[in-house]
């Protein structure tokens, strides 16, 4: 036997992590601290700098001081200037760092799924699109030509016909199936009320993070789509994606018809059919907005006069063909009740989730509303 053998099998080493320049392990971080504290880069610089003590995450070649002038240099960070010309002014995040936080939310949240598997979201049905399936079928007068395979027709041709009298028929063509990826309007709802940080938990920071995520995928994977944010407390207001970083809560109660109100508004300025809502929120409706501008407020259980408004207001999106994905972060059984009974009234969606799932639920429901099934 030879001395030189062909060896087979496994291969163990210790597990090297990629590198990372000091810069670039601070910045992951400082991504996390700055949407924390709701875009305030003095008390993240704070924060990283208590950390830096705690855990060591800096040397004495790379300091916090230098991670601070290489965020300026490379336009992370910008210095405003006092007007008032009594001291410096001060330091505030630029929209390249805005962008920076989004893409990092997509990538925790949106690279889960695919880990996960639970990113296969597949169409129920072919018909006239853009996304090919790999699946072909005959053709059929009226298919576009640009949709046959002329790789498998001409394959057709020659077991038909053979190689030396090569003739190529309408019987051998053969067209690949796709399926129609629709335009879709998205609205989505965030409840900015207190309870968002009530009872030791921050609620409202993962919701930011869902919602910077979901902007960054539509923005850059979607581009014809359209999506709009709105914030919901006593009352109801839209804010633009690059102010998502800056988001906190309020001394708000949760006016949710304000915001189902405002959201449907916005979706009838849009002419493309598909149109959707997702609202996330963790608290019972509890505020209503009179005719005379006085607040009807009730924190204590579920107010029957607001929450049958709620009911009618998820009735008449149904009636607009405009579904209501919830997502409800709490498990206390009567506000899953309501829930329940908020869906059924609007033949929507409804999930009850803790913080840790909701970014994949959301993209799971994003993937699937957004391709229909064409009838021919």
């Amino acid at each position: 036997m030879s001395e030189k053998q062909n060896r087979s099998g496994f291969v163990f080493k210790t597990y090297e992590a990629s590198y990372q320049s000091p810069f670039d392990k601070l910045f992951e971080i400082f991504k996390e601290l700055i949407t924390h504290t709701s875009g305030d880069f003095d008390e993240a610089i704070d924060w990283l700098r208590q950390l830096d003590i705690e855990y060591k995450l800096t040397t004495p070649e790379y300091t916090i001081d230098d991670f601070i002038e290489d965020l300026k240099k490379k336009g992370y960070i910008r210095e405003e200037i006092d007007p008032n010309g009594t001291g410096a002014g001060k330091t505030t995040i630029t929209a390249k760092t805005e962008r920076a936080i989004r893409q990092q939310a997509l990538d925790h949240i949106f690279g889960k799924i695919k880990r996960s598997g639970s990113g296969n979201h597949k169409s129920k049905g072919v018909g006239i699109g853009d996304e090919h399936t790999g699946e072909f079928r005959a053709y059929q007068f009226g298919d576009a030509l640009e949709k046959v395979s002329m790789t498998e027709s001409l394959r057709n041709a020659q077991i038909n016909h053979g190689v030396g009298n090569f003739n190529l028929t309408e019987d051998d063509l053969v067209v690949e199936e796709t399926l129609h990826k629709s335009q879709m309007s998205t609205v989505l709802m965030i409840d900015i009320s207190h309870s968002m940080i009530l009872y030791g938990e921050d609620r409202i920071t993962p919701a930011k993070k869902v919602a910077m995520a979901l902007a960054e995928l539509i923005t850059t994977r979607y581009p014809k789509d359209t999506l709009e944010i709105l914030v919901f407390g006593n009352d109801a207001w839209p804010i633009k994606i690059k102010d998502l970083p800056y988001l906190n809560v309020g001394p708000y109660h949760t006016n949710t018809v304000a915001g189902l109100q405002l959201a449907m508004d916005m979706l009838r300025r849009k002419r493309n059919t598909n149109k959707q809502i997702f609202m996330i929120t963790d608290g019972k409706p509890s505020c209503l907005r009179m005719p005379d501008g006085q607040y009807y407020k009730n924190s204590v259980g579920l107010d029957p006069y607001i929450v049958n408004k709620c009911y009618a207001m998820a009735q008449q999106a149904r009636r607009l063909h405009i579904p209501i994905t919830t997502f409800m972060i709490a498990e206390d059984p009567y506000l899953m009740r309501f829930v329940r009974e908020f869906t059924q009234a609007n033949r929507g969606k409804a999930f009850y989730t803790g913080l840790k799932g909701l970014g994949e639920m959301i993209f799971e429901d994003y993937e699937n509303n957004r391709k229909k099934r064409i009838k021919g």
